[in-house]
């Protein structure tokens, strides 16, 4: 099953609103650790089994540099409605799955 831990920017809604198809997925405030730095949100994504999920570029560094897990889910969309990424990760889902069954890439960008 595939997890998904969310970055403080996203929506803690994405939780819910995704819950049919990612369930038990995660959000940093709903973990109470809002305001946690980029590489404790990594940290968090390694020890809940959870692919990050997020728009910040600095966890395609961290990819880079720590590799996996956890995995990096990238959101390359500007300012957008949380339904707009929720509908994003639906269309998707087939694509993110088999990311996070793969041993190669680290990365998955999806705009």
């Amino acid at each position: 099953m595939t997890r998904l831990l969310f970055d403080e920017p996203l929506s803690e809604r994405l939780c819910e609103l995704l819950a049919d198809i990612f369930p038990d997925s995660l959000h940093v405030r709903l973990l109470g650790q809002g305001g946690a730095g980029d590489a404790a949100v990594w940290d968090l994504a390694r020890t809940h089994n959870c692919l990050v999920v997020s728009k910040d570029e600095d966890f395609n560094r961290l990819a880079i540099l720590r590799g996996a897990p956890p995995k990096f889910v990238w959101v390359r969309r500007g300012n957008c409605a949380t339904s707009e990424i929720a509908t994003l990760l639906r269309q998707r889902y087939d694509e993110i799955r088999r990311f996070d069954q793969q041993n190669e890439a680290t990365v998955l960008e999806l705009k």
